[in-house]
Protein backbone atom coordinates (compact mmCIF):
# COMPACT_ATOMS: atom_id res chain seq x y z
CA UNK A 1 0.00 0.00 0.00
CA UNK A 2 2.73 2.44 0.99
CA UNK A 3 4.71 1.58 -2.12
CA UNK A 4 1.73 2.26 -4.39
CA UNK A 5 1.05 5.63 -2.76
CA UNK A 6 4.76 6.53 -2.99
CA UNK A 7 4.80 5.63 -6.69
CA UNK A 8 1.75 7.80 -7.43
CA UNK A 9 3.25 10.65 -5.39
CA UNK A 10 6.59 10.50 -7.23
CA UNK A 11 4.85 10.34 -10.60
CA UNK A 12 2.73 13.37 -9.65
CA UNK A 13 5.89 15.23 -8.63
CA UNK A 14 7.54 14.50 -11.98
CA UNK A 15 4.48 15.64 -13.91
CA UNK A 16 4.20 18.86 -11.90
CA UNK A 17 7.89 19.66 -12.38
CA UNK A 18 7.47 19.31 -16.15
CA UNK A 19 4.58 21.82 -16.14
CA UNK A 20 5.73 25.01 -17.92
CA UNK A 21 3.24 27.18 -16.03
CA UNK A 22 4.83 26.01 -12.80
CA UNK A 23 8.24 27.29 -13.93
CA UNK A 24 6.76 30.58 -15.11
CA UNK A 25 5.19 31.21 -11.71
CA UNK A 26 8.44 30.40 -9.92
CA UNK A 27 10.37 32.82 -12.15
CA UNK A 28 7.70 35.44 -11.53
CA UNK A 29 8.05 35.05 -7.77
CA UNK A 30 11.83 35.29 -8.00
CA UNK A 31 11.43 38.51 -10.00
CA UNK A 32 9.17 39.87 -7.28
CA UNK A 33 11.74 38.93 -4.67
CA UNK A 34 14.32 40.82 -6.71
CA UNK A 35 12.03 43.83 -7.02
CA UNK A 36 11.74 43.82 -3.24
CA UNK A 37 15.40 44.83 -3.16
CA UNK A 38 14.62 47.83 -5.35
CA UNK A 39 11.66 48.88 -3.22
CA UNK A 40 13.77 48.41 -0.12
CA UNK A 41 16.40 50.80 -1.44
CA UNK A 42 13.73 53.39 -2.22
CA UNK A 43 12.26 53.16 1.28
CA UNK A 44 14.53 54.88 3.75
CA UNK A 45 15.60 52.86 6.82
CA UNK A 46 12.98 50.14 6.31
CA UNK A 47 14.71 48.12 3.61
CA UNK A 48 14.68 44.88 5.57
CA UNK A 49 11.00 45.14 6.52
CA UNK A 50 9.98 45.85 2.92
CA UNK A 51 12.02 42.95 1.56
CA UNK A 52 10.59 40.47 4.09
CA UNK A 53 6.98 41.58 3.67
CA UNK A 54 6.97 41.77 -0.11
CA UNK A 55 9.05 38.64 -0.69
CA UNK A 56 7.21 36.34 1.71
CA UNK A 57 3.83 37.64 0.57
CA UNK A 58 4.82 36.94 -3.03
CA UNK A 59 5.91 33.40 -2.15
CA UNK A 60 2.63 32.82 -0.31
CA UNK A 61 0.29 34.17 -2.98
CA UNK A 62 1.92 32.54 -5.96
CA UNK A 63 2.47 29.30 -4.09
CA UNK A 64 -1.27 29.21 -3.45
CA UNK A 65 -1.87 29.87 -7.14
CA UNK A 66 0.38 26.93 -8.02
CA UNK A 67 -1.39 24.70 -5.49
CA UNK A 68 -4.82 25.59 -6.85
CA UNK A 69 -3.84 25.50 -10.52
CA UNK A 70 -2.26 22.04 -10.30
CA UNK A 71 -4.51 20.68 -7.54
CA UNK A 72 -7.73 21.17 -9.51
CA UNK A 73 -6.27 19.18 -12.40
CA UNK A 74 -4.96 16.22 -10.42
CA UNK A 75 -8.11 14.19 -11.03
CA UNK A 76 -9.63 15.78 -14.14
CA UNK A 77 -6.41 15.54 -16.16
CA UNK A 78 -6.10 11.84 -15.43
CA UNK A 79 -9.72 11.29 -16.50
CA UNK A 80 -9.37 13.33 -19.69
CA UNK A 81 -6.19 11.51 -20.72
CA UNK A 82 -7.75 8.12 -19.84
CA UNK A 83 -4.67 7.33 -17.75
CA UNK A 84 -6.77 7.00 -14.62
CA UNK A 85 -8.42 3.84 -15.94
CA UNK A 86 -5.01 2.30 -16.56
CA UNK A 87 -3.93 3.10 -13.01
CA UNK A 88 -7.11 1.77 -11.43
CA UNK A 89 -6.92 -1.37 -13.57
CA UNK A 90 -3.89 -2.28 -11.50
CA UNK A 91 -4.13 -3.24 -7.81
CA UNK A 92 -4.51 0.42 -6.83
CA UNK A 93 -7.47 1.61 -4.80
CA UNK A 94 -9.12 4.94 -5.46
CA UNK A 95 -8.25 6.33 -2.04
CA UNK A 96 -4.60 5.40 -2.60
CA UNK A 97 -4.70 7.35 -5.84
CA UNK A 98 -6.06 10.44 -4.05
CA UNK A 99 -3.55 10.27 -1.21
CA UNK A 100 -0.68 9.71 -3.62
CA UNK A 101 -1.71 12.74 -5.67
CA UNK A 102 -1.91 14.85 -2.51
CA UNK A 103 1.56 13.94 -1.28
CA UNK A 104 3.00 14.40 -4.76
CA UNK A 105 1.75 17.96 -5.03
CA UNK A 106 2.80 18.79 -1.46
CA UNK A 107 6.28 17.52 -2.30
CA UNK A 108 6.34 19.73 -5.40
CA UNK A 109 5.27 22.81 -3.46
CA UNK A 110 7.80 22.13 -0.71
CA UNK A 111 10.68 21.85 -3.19
CA UNK A 112 9.55 25.01 -4.99
CA UNK A 113 9.27 26.88 -1.70
CA UNK A 114 12.81 25.81 -0.83
CA UNK A 115 14.24 27.36 -4.00
CA UNK A 116 12.09 30.49 -3.63
CA UNK A 117 13.31 30.80 -0.03
CA UNK A 118 16.90 30.66 -1.28
CA UNK A 119 16.13 33.55 -3.61
CA UNK A 120 14.53 35.44 -0.75
CA UNK A 121 17.52 34.98 1.56
CA UNK A 122 19.82 36.09 -1.26
CA UNK A 123 17.81 39.32 -1.55
CA UNK A 124 17.84 39.74 2.24
CA UNK A 125 21.59 39.16 2.35
CA UNK A 126 22.09 41.86 -0.28
CA UNK A 127 19.91 44.42 1.49
CA UNK A 128 21.09 43.72 5.05
CA UNK A 129 24.74 43.33 4.01
CA UNK A 130 24.70 39.91 5.65
CA UNK A 131 22.45 37.60 7.64
CA UNK A 132 21.78 37.70 11.35
CA UNK A 133 20.67 35.18 13.94
CA UNK A 134 17.23 36.79 14.07
CA UNK A 135 16.74 35.93 10.39
CA UNK A 136 16.28 32.30 11.40
CA UNK A 137 12.92 33.35 12.81
CA UNK A 138 11.81 33.95 9.21
CA UNK A 139 12.05 30.21 8.63
CA UNK A 140 8.99 29.82 10.85
CA UNK A 141 7.04 32.18 8.61
CA UNK A 142 8.12 30.13 5.58
CA UNK A 143 7.13 26.95 7.38
CA UNK A 144 3.67 28.39 8.04
CA UNK A 145 3.45 29.34 4.36
CA UNK A 146 4.11 25.70 3.49
CA UNK A 147 1.29 24.74 5.87
CA UNK A 148 -0.96 27.09 3.89
CA UNK A 149 -0.01 25.18 0.75
CA UNK A 150 -0.82 21.87 2.43
CA UNK A 151 -4.30 23.03 3.42
CA UNK A 152 -5.14 24.68 0.09
CA UNK A 153 -3.87 21.60 -1.78
CA UNK A 154 -6.20 19.36 0.20
CA UNK A 155 -9.12 21.70 -0.52
CA UNK A 156 -8.32 21.88 -4.25
CA UNK A 157 -8.15 18.09 -4.34
CA UNK A 158 -11.45 17.85 -2.45
CA UNK A 159 -13.27 20.07 -4.94
CA UNK A 160 -11.64 18.40 -7.94
CA UNK A 161 -12.94 15.03 -6.77
CA UNK A 162 -16.53 16.00 -7.67
CA UNK A 163 -16.48 19.30 -9.59
CA UNK A 164 -15.07 20.76 -12.81
CA UNK A 165 -11.63 22.45 -12.79
CA UNK A 166 -13.13 25.94 -13.20
CA UNK A 167 -15.53 25.63 -10.28
CA UNK A 168 -12.89 23.86 -8.20
CA UNK A 169 -10.55 26.81 -8.71
CA UNK A 170 -13.29 29.28 -7.78
CA UNK A 171 -14.22 27.36 -4.63
CA UNK A 172 -10.60 26.90 -3.50
CA UNK A 173 -9.61 30.51 -4.13
CA UNK A 174 -12.77 31.80 -2.41
CA UNK A 175 -11.99 29.73 0.70
CA UNK A 176 -8.43 31.04 0.71
CA UNK A 177 -9.64 34.66 0.60
CA UNK A 178 -12.30 34.08 3.26
CA UNK A 179 -9.92 32.08 5.44
CA UNK A 180 -7.43 34.95 5.33
CA UNK A 181 -10.00 37.01 7.27
CA UNK A 182 -11.08 34.18 9.59
CA UNK A 183 -10.14 36.11 12.74
CA UNK A 184 -12.17 39.12 11.55
CA UNK A 185 -15.09 36.79 10.97
CA UNK A 186 -14.86 35.60 14.57
CA UNK A 187 -14.77 39.18 15.82
CA UNK A 188 -17.82 39.98 13.72
CA UNK A 189 -19.63 36.97 15.16
CA UNK A 190 -19.03 38.36 18.67
CA UNK A 191 -21.02 41.46 17.68
CA UNK A 192 -24.09 39.50 16.59
CA UNK A 193 -26.76 37.67 18.55
CA UNK A 194 -29.14 34.77 18.18
CA UNK A 195 -29.00 32.37 15.25
CA UNK A 196 -26.84 34.79 13.24
CA UNK A 197 -24.17 34.60 15.93
CA UNK A 198 -24.15 30.80 15.87
CA UNK A 199 -24.13 30.58 12.08
CA UNK A 200 -21.24 33.01 11.69
CA UNK A 201 -19.34 31.36 14.54
CA UNK A 202 -19.81 27.93 12.98
CA UNK A 203 -18.63 29.25 9.61
CA UNK A 204 -15.59 30.88 11.22
CA UNK A 205 -14.49 27.58 12.75
CA UNK A 206 -15.38 25.34 9.79
CA UNK A 207 -13.64 27.48 7.18
CA UNK A 208 -9.84 27.18 6.97
CA UNK A 209 -8.10 29.71 9.20
CA UNK A 210 -5.30 31.05 7.02
CA UNK A 211 -4.94 34.18 9.13
CA UNK A 212 -3.26 32.27 11.97
CA UNK A 213 -0.80 30.85 9.44
CA UNK A 214 0.34 34.32 8.44
CA UNK A 215 3.09 35.70 10.69
CA UNK A 216 4.93 37.65 7.97
CA UNK A 217 4.40 41.03 9.63
CA UNK A 218 5.41 39.59 12.98
CA UNK A 219 8.78 38.22 11.83
CA UNK A 220 9.43 41.31 9.69
CA UNK A 221 9.46 43.35 12.90
CA UNK A 222 11.63 40.76 14.70
CA UNK A 223 8.79 39.68 16.99
CA UNK A 224 9.24 36.09 18.20
CA UNK A 225 6.81 33.33 17.24
CA UNK A 226 5.67 31.33 20.26
CA UNK A 227 6.13 27.57 20.52
CA UNK A 228 2.41 27.26 21.27
CA UNK A 229 1.54 28.85 17.90
CA UNK A 230 4.01 26.55 16.15
CA UNK A 231 2.40 23.46 17.67
CA UNK A 232 -1.14 24.76 17.15
CA UNK A 233 -0.61 25.61 13.49
CA UNK A 234 1.16 22.32 12.78
CA UNK A 235 -1.65 20.25 14.32
CA UNK A 236 -4.34 22.43 12.75
CA UNK A 237 -2.92 22.11 9.23
CA UNK A 238 -2.40 18.36 9.64
CA UNK A 239 -5.92 17.70 10.94
CA UNK A 240 -7.68 20.04 8.52
CA UNK A 241 -5.86 18.73 5.46
CA UNK A 242 -6.38 15.15 6.64
CA UNK A 243 -10.13 15.75 6.91
CA UNK A 244 -10.24 17.34 3.44
CA UNK A 245 -8.24 14.53 1.83
CA UNK A 246 -10.40 11.89 3.53
CA UNK A 247 -13.47 13.69 2.19
CA UNK A 248 -11.95 13.70 -1.29
CA UNK A 249 -11.19 9.98 -1.03
CA UNK A 250 -14.72 9.14 0.11
CA UNK A 251 -16.30 11.17 -2.69
CA UNK A 252 -13.95 9.73 -5.31
CA UNK A 253 -14.72 6.19 -4.12
CA UNK A 254 -18.39 6.74 -4.97
CA UNK A 255 -17.86 8.72 -8.15
CA UNK A 256 -19.08 7.22 -11.40
CA UNK A 257 -16.12 7.40 -13.78
CA UNK A 258 -17.94 6.08 -16.82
Amino acid sequence: MTRRIAYIASNTFREAVRDRVLYNLIVFVLLLVGSAVLFGQISMDIERIVVINLSLTSISIFGVVIAIFIGIQLVSKEIDKKTLYTVLARPVRRWEFIIGKFFGLVETLTVNTFFMALGFYAALFYVSKGLHKSDLNILLAIYFIVLQFVVITSLALLFSSFSTPIFSAIFAFALFVIGTFADDLKNFAALTEGITHWLITAAAYLLPNFSSLNVIGQVAHDQPVSLALFVHNSLYAALYSCAAVCGAALIFERRNLK
